[in-house]
């Protein structure tokens, strides 16, 4: 088993230039590999290259490597897209100059500066270029390196580290546990879960809880009952998936508060007041509505899929026959005004800015989001209480 970070909890750090100032090479230096293809000949990188590893001082971390940011031709303009799909999930942006010409670079870092990025402006020192003029051309300077010979690549390490201190993290169960409570996590086992493991989202969830010292129980919906008559006293938390809301709401102690994974991942992962106020467009639904769910993962459909079955027959038995268009992965369109809510999974597999930067698109075109977990408690009349991220029955 692996037992390294996943990348959707790893700071992103984009790698973005034009094509031929050494971005790959550049790749290459920061992480002592040779990850990254390196030609002479133009458009080499053609998909995002991602690279894990860990920086003192940060932590774990992904460079991703990017096609030139002047790429031409159809290839080339497909290519771009990739790479502005790549900003959406970049937490520190390195841009790379190699020649004079640096309007192109300077404009990228205005508009990562825009997205509250923090960004290093770097030059190739490369044969034949001037370096010097070239960090004359850059407003705030650069930091000169030459990545094949992988001079200065100490120093751009350290000005990661002081770019990206080391804020304090946001916590997945939040205020909700403390040392020495006991919470109680119901899961049920159902035919999206891998045989022999656990999903990403109750992994995280358990490591965090025993690092804060409290004490966990597990166990799955159908023995939920024995498993409350095996503790002395009530669970402080309990914990489900938000499928199994409505079945654990009706057994659990009017002392717990209950919440679910997915409720947890749309603060720890997404903005939770805007999911809850989107959850409210669910009652002006209709059977000629259009709803849009988005799912991170990329796996097979499967007959119990909560995105694709589970959620869409709740919305249909309430509703009507409507309109319900699934995307999954990075898929997600560009045009949602046709769309009278969106409802997005945990998003496990995304790093928070990427799915931040989801948010914010529908926000700027007046579409509702909220997410699986918060949609589901709002169809069964289950409600948000308090400031946190408790739920208790309406």
């Amino acid at each position: 088993m692996s037992t390294s970070t996943p990348r959707a909890s790893r700071v992103h750090i984009g790698i973005f230039g034009k094509v031929n100032s050494g971005k790959s090479t550049l790749l290459n230096a920061l992480t002592s590999q040779e990850v990254a293809l390196v030609s002479a000949e133009k458009g080499t990188t053609t998909d995002p290259v991602y690279k894990a590893m860990e920086i003192t001082g940060i932590g774990p971390v992904v460079f991703i490597d990017t096609a030139g940011f002047d790429d031409a031709g159809s290839l080339g303009a497909m290519r771009l897209e990739r790479t502005q799909e790549i900003t959406k999930k970049t937490d520190m942006a390195i841009v790379l100059f190699a020649d004079t010409d640096v309007e192109k670079g300077i404009s990228w870092i205005r508009n990562f500066e825009e997205q509250n990025v923090k960004v290093i402006a770097v030059v190739n020192d490369m044969e034949n270029n001037n370096a010097a003029e070239i960090v004359s051309k850059i407003p705030g300077g650069a930091i000169v390196v030459n990545a094949l010979k992988k001079h200065n690549i100490e120093e751009l390490r350290n000005a990661i580290i002081e770019k990206y201190p080391n804020d304090k993290e946001i916590e997945i169960t939040g205020d909700l546990a403390k040392e020495n409570d006991t919470v109680m996590l119901v899961m049920p086992q159902d035919i999206q879960a891998p045989k022999g493991r656990l999903i990403l989202p109750q992994v995280q969830t358990i490591r965090e809880l025993l690092d804060k010292k409290c004490i966990v129980i597990s166990c799955t919906t159908d023995k939920m009952d024995e498993t409350l008559a095996a503790l002395k006293k009530a669970p402080s938390l309990i914990i489900c998936d938000s499928q199994a809301f409505k079945a654990v709401s009706e057994k659990k102690p009017s002392e717990s508060l209950l919440t679910s994974f997915s409720v947890l991942f749309a603060a720890y992962k997404g903005d939770i007041e805007t999911f809850l106020a989107g959850a409210k467009a669910i009652d002006s639904l209709t059977k000629d509505s259009h709803v849009l769910i988005a799912e991170a993962c990329t796996h097979a459909p499967q007959s119990e899929d909560i995105g694709r079955v589970k959620i869409p027959n709740l919305l249909r038995k309430k509703f009507g026959d409507m309109s319900i268009t699934v995307v999954s992965g990075t898929d997600f369109p560009k045009d949602l005004t046709k769309y009278n809510l969106i409802i997005h999974c945990g998003a496990c597999m995304f790093n928070r800015k990427y799915v931040l930067s989801r948010i914010e698109e529908a926000k700027t075109q007046g579409v509702p989001i909220t997410n699986y977990g918060i949609a589901i408690a709002h169809i069964h009349g289950i409600f948000l209480h308090s400031s946190n991220t408790s739920l208790r029955v309406k």
